[in-house]
């Protein structure tokens, strides 16, 4: 049941993402200005959200029907997805030059996003502005990744995010103060990384007991045979 609901969460979120963007930056924008960046993985969370729907309903309709096949099936898929996050954080923790790679991955995306399409898509401007806005950073590394942008080319000033006055301005007026979004956010992540271990925790906790139902009803169900 808990990898249903939590399917059904991430399928919610990433339709609303998709169909309603505005208003999901509206409502994350006050709740959890931190996490505006889920807005650009709408279609993964209706891909994520669907499997485990699917996950859970094939665990339930399991249990209920005392099939082993099916039973098994969710405990190899669960166990799969399991493994695969441990191994996961374990390359995180152990190799740093991963962390680098997916910086470095991350860094042509976000260059290549505010250099050509900032202003031009509504969506990926709105984005950036909420997440300058809220932690008070300015461009990926700093205000220079707006020189040679579309938005620059076109109003030859900086975006006014990036400014003291709080509107568009020359380099003169640009805010010293905030740096790039990238070190915002490792700052971020520095202060809350207890709670996003939690939640990892948690999720590690659930996909435990999901494993040891599915195997014990498993077991019940072979023994009865």
């Amino acid at each position: 049941m808990s990898i249903q609901l939590g399917g059904l969460v991430l399928l919610g979120v990433g339709i609303w993402v998709k169909v309603d963007s505005t208003s999901f930056v509206k409502v994350l924008g006050e709740a959890t200005p931190h996490l505006m960046q889920l807005i650009n993985v709408g279609y993964l969370c209706i891909a994520v959200g669907t499997f485990l729907l699917l996950m859970g309903f094939m665990g339930c309709w399991g249990s209920v029907k005392e099939s082993k096949c099916l039973l098994l099936v969710f405990f190899v898929f669960t166990l799969t997805l399991f493994i695969v996050e441990v191994a996961g954080a374990v390359v995180v923790l152990a190799f740093s030059s991963v962390a680098d790679i997916f910086i470095e991955h991350l860094k042509k995306w976000a260059m290549k996003s505010l250099e050509e399409d900032y202003e031009r898509q509504e969506d990926l401007t709105a984005i950036w502005n909420t997440t300058m806005k809220e932690l008070k950073c300015c461009g990926f590394n700093n205000y220079t990744d707006f020189s040679n942008s579309y938005f620059y080319q076109t109003h030859m000033e900086y975006p006014s995010v990036c400014c003291l006055d709080d509107k568009p301005c020359q380099e003169s007026e640009i805010d010293s103060n905030k740096q790039g979004c990238l070190h915002a956010f490792q700052v971020f992540l520095s202060k809350n990384g207890k709670i996003v271990g939690g939640v990892a925790l948690g999720i590690g906790v659930l996909e435990l007991a999901a494993m040891a139902v599915s195997m014990n009803l498993y077991c019940k169900i072979g023994t009865a045979s």
